[in-house]
């Protein structure tokens, strides 16, 4: 883990972002503070530090030496707690692609899955999964090595989270017609068309189940019903404009706001502020 948290700290310097594609690694010295934030599809492995998260009404604790897994990209918040600049928090993270799982399970035979998984989960690396880890992690030093290797480090990593206690919610990922994948798509829909309004049948047909299984299956998934879910999207969307403009009302219309003074409840009761109050903070000059 030494040899990890070396690796993650020189390579973080310069953003999340790594030579090695669908690699990224990140260093925080400050913590303590609620931020906003879309998962993403992705497996997390936490070299030092302790976070919580919030997925709707769940909560997730993670701290070194566990790794979480994100099956489809959700609003999330989360604290990070008790790091500093002398011991910030490190983490290195793998992006999920469904073709890759979907081409390793097609290689082991893998049993076809049932039941809906949650789709954020945690867990206890192995020492075979923080060894797999830490040699992709090696290989940010070796560019002409990672073009050959770190395609098979990779896979070693996906598989042994798929054989793992999470495996259900990576292998669903890679399983065209699973349950999952449905939810994945309407997700998808939800995040490019957040500021629309929907009705849940409509974005039912979207991902091909019925009205009463999706809405079951959305909220096993994401912990939120579809309209929660939308709503989480377009206040953080509102929050990311507010850096750049103290227009509350526009900014209410463009993510899909009919009453300016509904935004204005919505948004102080997620973020404790409210909107015109929070951009003008946030567009103070820095001193």
């Amino acid at each position: 883990m030494d040899e990890l948290r070396a690796l993650i700290s020189k390579h973080a310097g310069s953003g999340p972002a790594t030579p090695i594609p669908d690699v990224v690694v990140s260093r925080i010295t400050a913590g303590g503070t609620q931020e906003w934030s879309m998962t993403g599809t992705i497996l997390a492995f936490v070299a030092q530090g302790r976070k919580r998260i919030a997925l709707g009404d769940r909560i997730h604790d993670y701290r070194a030496g566990q790794y979480l897994v994100a099956s489809v990209d959700m609003p999330i918040t989360g604290t990070w707690i008790g790091i500093r600049p002398g011991e910030p928090a490190l983490g290195i993270g793998l992006v999920l692609r469904p073709e890759q799982i979907a081409e390793l399970l097609l290689s082991a035979g893998q049993p076809k899955e049932t039941g809906t998984p949650e789709g954020l989960a945690v867990s206890d690396a192995t020492p075979e999964l923080t060894d797999a880890v830490t040699r992709l992690a090696r290989l940010l030093d070796r560019p002409r090595d990672a073009r050959v290797l770190a395609p098979l480090v990779k896979q070693e990593i996906l598989w042994r989270v798929m054989t793992g206690p999470q495996g259900a919610v990576v292998r669903q990922l890679g399983v065209r017609d699973s349950s999952l994948s449905h939810i994945a798509r309407a997700v998808r829909w939800i995040r490019d068309n957040f500021a629309e309004s929907f009705k849940v049948g409509n974005v039912a047909r979207i991902a091909g189940m019925s009205e009463s299984a999706f809405y079951r299956n959305f909220q096993a998934v994401t912990a939120m019903t579809p309209i929660q879910f939308q709503k989480q999207i377009r206040l953080q969307e509102a929050r990311l404009l507010l850096a750049t403009t103290r227009d509350v009302t526009s900014v209410s219309h463009r993510v899909g706001y009919e009453s300016p003074s509904q935004f204005s409840r919505e948004y102080r009761r997620q973020f404790g502020t409210s909107p015109s109050r929070d951009a003008a903070v946030r567009l103070e000059p820095a001193i």
